[in-house]
Protein backbone atom coordinates (compact mmCIF):
# COMPACT_ATOMS: atom_id res chain seq x y z
CA UNK A 1 0.00 0.00 0.00
CA UNK A 2 1.11 3.54 -0.71
CA UNK A 3 2.00 5.32 2.55
CA UNK A 4 -0.33 8.17 3.50
CA UNK A 5 0.10 11.61 4.99
CA UNK A 6 -1.70 10.33 8.12
CA UNK A 7 0.88 7.56 8.59
CA UNK A 8 3.75 10.03 8.24
CA UNK A 9 2.14 12.27 10.86
CA UNK A 10 1.71 9.35 13.28
CA UNK A 11 5.29 8.13 12.86
CA UNK A 12 6.70 11.65 13.24
CA UNK A 13 4.42 12.40 16.19
CA UNK A 14 3.05 15.57 14.60
CA UNK A 15 -0.26 16.76 13.20
CA UNK A 16 -1.32 16.12 9.61
CA UNK A 17 -1.29 19.86 8.94
CA UNK A 18 2.37 19.94 9.99
CA UNK A 19 3.16 17.29 7.37
CA UNK A 20 1.21 19.23 4.77
CA UNK A 21 3.09 22.47 5.58
CA UNK A 22 6.43 20.65 5.39
CA UNK A 23 5.76 19.69 1.78
CA UNK A 24 4.20 23.02 0.79
CA UNK A 25 6.69 25.42 -0.77
CA UNK A 26 6.95 28.65 1.23
CA UNK A 27 4.90 27.38 4.20
CA UNK A 28 6.10 28.17 7.72
CA UNK A 29 7.56 25.18 9.62
CA UNK A 30 10.36 24.93 12.17
CA UNK A 31 13.65 23.22 11.35
CA UNK A 32 13.05 20.60 14.06
CA UNK A 33 9.55 19.83 12.76
CA UNK A 34 10.76 19.63 9.16
CA UNK A 35 13.51 17.16 10.12
CA UNK A 36 11.06 14.88 11.98
CA UNK A 37 8.59 14.86 9.09
CA UNK A 38 11.24 14.29 6.40
CA UNK A 39 12.79 11.42 8.37
CA UNK A 40 9.40 9.76 8.81
CA UNK A 41 8.54 10.26 5.12
CA UNK A 42 11.88 8.77 4.09
CA UNK A 43 11.39 5.74 6.34
CA UNK A 44 7.91 5.07 4.94
CA UNK A 45 8.80 5.90 1.33
CA UNK A 46 6.18 8.64 1.27
CA UNK A 47 5.97 11.35 -1.38
CA UNK A 48 3.30 14.09 -1.36
CA UNK A 49 0.28 13.77 -3.63
CA UNK A 50 0.37 16.69 -6.06
CA UNK A 51 -3.38 16.64 -6.69
CA UNK A 52 -4.21 16.58 -2.99
CA UNK A 53 -1.73 19.40 -2.43
CA UNK A 54 -3.46 21.51 -5.07
CA UNK A 55 -6.71 21.34 -3.08
CA UNK A 56 -4.89 22.87 -0.10
CA UNK A 57 -2.85 25.50 -1.94
CA UNK A 58 -5.26 26.36 -4.76
CA UNK A 59 -2.40 25.79 -7.21
CA UNK A 60 -2.16 22.82 -9.58
CA UNK A 61 1.32 23.76 -10.89
CA UNK A 62 -0.05 22.80 -14.31
CA UNK A 63 1.02 25.04 -17.20
CA UNK A 64 -0.87 24.63 -20.45
CA UNK A 65 1.45 24.43 -23.47
CA UNK A 66 -0.56 25.21 -26.61
CA UNK A 67 0.94 24.59 -30.05
CA UNK A 68 -0.34 24.07 -33.58
CA UNK A 69 2.56 22.86 -35.73
CA UNK A 70 3.79 19.52 -34.46
CA UNK A 71 4.77 18.59 -38.05
CA UNK A 72 7.66 21.06 -37.99
CA UNK A 73 10.80 19.44 -36.47
CA UNK A 74 11.64 22.67 -34.64
CA UNK A 75 8.70 22.01 -32.32
CA UNK A 76 10.39 18.85 -31.02
CA UNK A 77 13.20 21.07 -29.77
CA UNK A 78 10.71 23.58 -28.38
CA UNK A 79 8.72 20.83 -26.65
CA UNK A 80 11.86 19.27 -25.17
CA UNK A 81 13.13 22.58 -23.76
CA UNK A 82 9.74 23.71 -22.49
CA UNK A 83 8.99 20.49 -20.61
CA UNK A 84 12.49 20.35 -19.09
CA UNK A 85 12.39 24.00 -18.04
CA UNK A 86 8.93 23.71 -16.47
CA UNK A 87 9.89 20.56 -14.57
CA UNK A 88 13.09 22.18 -13.30
CA UNK A 89 10.88 24.96 -11.84
CA UNK A 90 8.58 22.39 -10.14
CA UNK A 91 5.85 23.02 -12.73
CA UNK A 92 4.09 20.49 -14.97
CA UNK A 93 3.25 20.82 -18.67
CA UNK A 94 -0.22 20.04 -20.02
CA UNK A 95 0.03 19.77 -23.81
CA UNK A 96 -2.70 20.98 -26.17
CA UNK A 97 -2.37 20.08 -29.86
CA UNK A 98 -4.48 22.51 -31.88
CA UNK A 99 -3.97 20.83 -35.28
CA UNK A 100 -5.78 23.19 -37.68
CA UNK A 101 -7.75 25.14 -35.06
CA UNK A 102 -7.35 28.91 -34.93
CA UNK A 103 -10.10 29.72 -32.41
CA UNK A 104 -9.28 29.56 -28.69
CA UNK A 105 -12.66 28.35 -27.37
CA UNK A 106 -11.96 24.61 -27.09
CA UNK A 107 -8.44 25.07 -25.71
CA UNK A 108 -9.68 27.61 -23.19
CA UNK A 109 -12.48 25.33 -21.99
CA UNK A 110 -10.14 22.34 -21.68
CA UNK A 111 -7.47 24.20 -19.74
CA UNK A 112 -10.04 25.76 -17.44
CA UNK A 113 -11.34 22.26 -16.64
CA UNK A 114 -7.84 21.27 -15.50
CA UNK A 115 -7.47 24.50 -13.49
CA UNK A 116 -4.10 25.34 -15.02
CA UNK A 117 -2.07 28.01 -13.26
CA UNK A 118 -0.92 29.54 -16.54
CA UNK A 119 -0.70 29.08 -20.30
CA UNK A 120 2.11 29.33 -22.84
CA UNK A 121 0.91 29.74 -26.42
CA UNK A 122 3.93 28.49 -28.39
CA UNK A 123 3.09 29.48 -31.94
CA UNK A 124 4.27 31.90 -34.60
CA UNK A 125 1.18 31.46 -36.77
CA UNK A 126 -1.78 31.86 -34.41
CA UNK A 127 -3.53 35.25 -34.46
CA UNK A 128 -2.80 37.66 -31.63
CA UNK A 129 -6.36 37.37 -30.27
CA UNK A 130 -5.76 33.69 -29.43
CA UNK A 131 -3.51 34.39 -26.45
CA UNK A 132 -5.67 37.38 -25.52
CA UNK A 133 -8.62 35.04 -24.88
CA UNK A 134 -6.78 33.39 -21.97
CA UNK A 135 -5.89 36.79 -20.53
CA UNK A 136 -9.55 37.84 -20.75
CA UNK A 137 -10.51 34.66 -18.88
CA UNK A 138 -8.11 35.59 -16.06
CA UNK A 139 -5.49 32.93 -16.86
CA UNK A 140 -1.85 34.12 -16.87
CA UNK A 141 -0.59 33.74 -20.45
CA UNK A 142 2.59 34.24 -22.47
CA UNK A 143 2.62 34.22 -26.26
CA UNK A 144 5.96 32.64 -27.14
CA UNK A 145 7.14 33.36 -30.72
CA UNK A 146 4.33 35.91 -30.92
CA UNK A 147 4.26 39.20 -32.81
CA UNK A 148 6.17 42.09 -31.29
CA UNK A 149 4.23 45.19 -30.20
CA UNK A 150 5.41 48.16 -28.18
CA UNK A 151 2.27 47.92 -26.03
CA UNK A 152 1.18 44.26 -26.19
CA UNK A 153 -2.13 42.99 -24.79
CA UNK A 154 -0.36 39.93 -23.34
CA UNK A 155 3.26 39.04 -22.58
CA UNK A 156 5.17 38.27 -25.78
CA UNK A 157 8.58 36.59 -26.02
CA UNK A 158 10.39 36.09 -29.31
CA UNK A 159 12.46 37.79 -31.97
CA UNK A 160 12.21 40.83 -34.24
CA UNK A 161 10.98 39.13 -37.40
CA UNK A 162 11.15 42.34 -39.43
CA UNK A 163 14.84 42.69 -38.59
CA UNK A 164 15.40 39.02 -39.50
CA UNK A 165 14.00 39.78 -42.95
CA UNK A 166 16.37 42.72 -43.27
CA UNK A 167 19.27 40.58 -42.05
CA UNK A 168 18.55 37.93 -44.68
CA UNK A 169 18.39 40.48 -47.51
CA UNK A 170 21.64 42.14 -46.38
CA UNK A 171 23.33 38.74 -46.24
CA UNK A 172 22.31 37.84 -49.79
CA UNK A 173 23.30 41.24 -51.18
CA UNK A 174 26.70 41.09 -49.43
CA UNK A 175 27.40 37.86 -51.30
CA UNK A 176 26.79 39.46 -54.66
CA UNK A 177 23.30 38.14 -55.38
CA UNK A 178 21.30 40.69 -57.35
CA UNK A 179 18.10 38.78 -58.13
CA UNK A 180 16.76 37.60 -54.77
CA UNK A 181 13.54 36.08 -53.50
CA UNK A 182 11.62 35.47 -50.30
CA UNK A 183 9.78 32.18 -49.82
CA UNK A 184 7.65 32.60 -46.74
CA UNK A 185 5.22 30.60 -44.68
CA UNK A 186 1.45 31.08 -44.90
CA UNK A 187 0.47 34.65 -45.75
CA UNK A 188 -1.88 34.76 -42.75
CA UNK A 189 1.01 34.14 -40.32
CA UNK A 190 2.36 37.31 -38.70
CA UNK A 191 5.90 35.91 -38.82
CA UNK A 192 5.66 35.43 -42.58
CA UNK A 193 4.27 38.96 -42.98
CA UNK A 194 6.98 40.56 -40.83
CA UNK A 195 9.88 38.67 -42.42
CA UNK A 196 8.53 39.64 -45.85
CA UNK A 197 8.28 43.27 -44.81
CA UNK A 198 11.87 43.45 -43.55
CA UNK A 199 13.24 41.57 -46.55
CA UNK A 200 11.53 43.80 -49.12
CA UNK A 201 12.36 47.02 -47.25
CA UNK A 202 16.06 46.17 -47.26
CA UNK A 203 16.08 44.93 -50.86
CA UNK A 204 14.28 47.96 -52.32
CA UNK A 205 16.80 50.36 -50.75
CA UNK A 206 19.23 49.24 -53.46
CA UNK A 207 18.22 50.14 -57.03
CA UNK A 208 20.43 47.34 -58.42
CA UNK A 209 18.50 44.63 -56.60
CA UNK A 210 15.57 42.74 -58.09
CA UNK A 211 13.43 41.25 -55.32
CA UNK A 212 10.26 39.21 -55.28
CA UNK A 213 8.29 37.22 -52.74
CA UNK A 214 5.91 34.28 -52.48
CA UNK A 215 4.04 32.70 -49.61
CA UNK A 216 3.59 28.96 -49.14
CA UNK A 217 0.80 26.83 -47.68
CA UNK A 218 2.63 26.31 -44.37
CA UNK A 219 5.91 25.94 -42.50
CA UNK A 220 6.60 22.43 -43.77
CA UNK A 221 8.98 20.39 -45.93
CA UNK A 222 6.31 19.70 -48.55
CA UNK A 223 5.38 23.39 -48.78
CA UNK A 224 9.03 24.41 -49.28
CA UNK A 225 9.55 21.70 -51.88
CA UNK A 226 6.34 22.56 -53.75
CA UNK A 227 6.98 26.28 -53.96
CA UNK A 228 10.59 25.78 -55.10
CA UNK A 229 9.49 23.40 -57.85
CA UNK A 230 7.14 26.13 -59.09
CA UNK A 231 10.03 28.63 -59.02
CA UNK A 232 12.35 26.27 -60.93
CA UNK A 233 9.72 25.64 -63.58
CA UNK A 234 9.49 29.40 -64.16
CA UNK A 235 12.57 31.64 -63.90
CA UNK A 236 14.14 31.27 -60.43
CA UNK A 237 16.00 33.95 -58.50
CA UNK A 238 19.74 33.68 -57.81
CA UNK A 239 19.17 33.18 -54.09
CA UNK A 240 16.28 32.83 -51.64
CA UNK A 241 15.51 33.63 -48.04
CA UNK A 242 13.23 30.81 -46.89
CA UNK A 243 11.37 32.00 -43.82
CA UNK A 244 11.98 28.76 -41.90
CA UNK A 245 14.60 25.98 -41.93
CA UNK A 246 12.10 23.26 -42.82
CA UNK A 247 10.97 25.32 -45.85
CA UNK A 248 14.64 25.64 -46.79
CA UNK A 249 15.20 21.88 -46.61
CA UNK A 250 12.15 21.32 -48.80
CA UNK A 251 13.52 23.86 -51.29
CA UNK A 252 16.95 22.18 -51.28
CA UNK A 253 15.27 18.83 -52.01
CA UNK A 254 13.56 20.29 -55.09
CA UNK A 255 16.80 21.89 -56.29
CA UNK A 256 18.79 18.68 -55.96
CA UNK A 257 16.12 16.76 -57.85
CA UNK A 258 16.72 19.24 -60.68
CA UNK A 259 20.49 18.66 -60.47
CA UNK A 260 21.20 22.03 -58.83
CA UNK A 261 23.75 22.88 -56.13
CA UNK A 262 22.99 25.56 -53.51
CA UNK A 263 26.28 27.44 -53.93
CA UNK A 264 26.91 26.95 -57.65
CA UNK A 265 23.32 27.50 -58.81
CA UNK A 266 20.91 28.97 -56.24
CA UNK A 267 21.77 30.25 -52.76
CA UNK A 268 19.55 29.45 -49.76
CA UNK A 269 19.36 30.97 -46.28
CA UNK A 270 16.87 29.76 -43.66
CA UNK A 271 15.72 30.79 -40.21
CA UNK A 272 15.71 28.98 -36.83
CA UNK A 273 18.89 26.85 -36.86
CA UNK A 274 17.09 23.68 -35.85
CA UNK A 275 19.31 20.64 -35.24
CA UNK A 276 18.69 19.23 -38.73
CA UNK A 277 20.09 22.37 -40.36
CA UNK A 278 23.64 21.29 -39.46
CA UNK A 279 23.25 17.69 -40.63
CA UNK A 280 25.47 16.43 -43.41
CA UNK A 281 23.52 16.71 -46.64
CA UNK A 282 21.75 19.90 -45.54
CA UNK A 283 24.57 22.10 -44.16
CA UNK A 284 22.15 25.02 -44.19
CA UNK A 285 23.24 28.62 -43.79
CA UNK A 286 20.59 30.11 -41.53
CA UNK A 287 19.59 32.77 -39.01
CA UNK A 288 19.75 31.36 -35.50
CA UNK A 289 16.77 32.00 -33.26
CA UNK A 290 17.83 31.66 -29.58
CA UNK A 291 15.16 29.09 -28.70
CA UNK A 292 16.55 28.20 -25.25
CA UNK A 293 16.64 31.85 -24.11
CA UNK A 294 13.14 32.49 -25.43
CA UNK A 295 11.73 29.50 -23.56
CA UNK A 296 13.53 30.35 -20.33
CA UNK A 297 12.20 33.92 -20.49
CA UNK A 298 8.67 32.63 -21.17
CA UNK A 299 8.71 30.43 -18.08
CA UNK A 300 10.21 33.30 -16.07
CA UNK A 301 7.22 35.46 -17.00
CA UNK A 302 4.74 32.72 -16.09
CA UNK A 303 6.36 32.36 -12.66
CA UNK A 304 6.33 36.14 -12.14
CA UNK A 305 2.63 36.30 -13.04
CA UNK A 306 1.82 33.58 -10.50
CA UNK A 307 3.21 35.95 -7.87
CA UNK A 308 1.95 39.16 -9.45
CA UNK A 309 -1.18 38.37 -11.55
CA UNK A 310 -1.76 42.00 -12.56
CA UNK A 311 1.75 42.43 -13.93
CA UNK A 312 1.69 44.78 -16.94
CA UNK A 313 2.21 42.93 -20.27
CA UNK A 314 5.63 43.33 -21.85
CA UNK A 315 7.49 42.17 -24.97
CA UNK A 316 10.89 40.53 -24.61
CA UNK A 317 12.89 40.26 -27.83
CA UNK A 318 16.13 38.35 -28.36
CA UNK A 319 18.71 39.06 -31.07
CA UNK A 320 19.43 36.60 -33.87
CA UNK A 321 22.62 36.01 -35.84
CA UNK A 322 23.81 34.33 -39.03
CA UNK A 323 25.18 30.79 -38.86
CA UNK A 324 27.53 30.27 -41.81
CA UNK A 325 27.39 26.87 -43.47
CA UNK A 326 27.29 25.65 -47.05
CA UNK A 327 24.25 26.99 -48.93
CA UNK A 328 25.48 30.52 -49.78
CA UNK A 329 28.58 31.61 -51.64
CA UNK A 330 31.21 33.65 -49.74
CA UNK A 331 30.88 37.39 -49.13
CA UNK A 332 32.00 39.40 -52.15
CA UNK A 333 35.13 41.47 -51.35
Amino acid sequence: MTPTLKEVAELAGVSRSAVSRTFTKGASVSTKMRRKVENAARELGYSPNALASSLTTGRTKLIGLVANNFANPIFLEVFDLFTKTLQERDLRPLIVNLSDETEPVQSLNMLKQYSVDGVVVASSTLPTNFARAFNTAGIPVVHTFGRFATSPDVHVVGIDNVECGRMAARTLIARGYRNIGYLGGPESATTAQDRYRGFMEEATHNSKIIARARFSSGYSFSAGRSIMIEELNAKPADAYFCGDDVLSIGALSAMREHGMHPIKDIGIIGLNDMHMASWQGFDLTTIRQPIAQIISASVDLIEEMLIEPDRHPEARLFPCHIVERGTLRPIQS
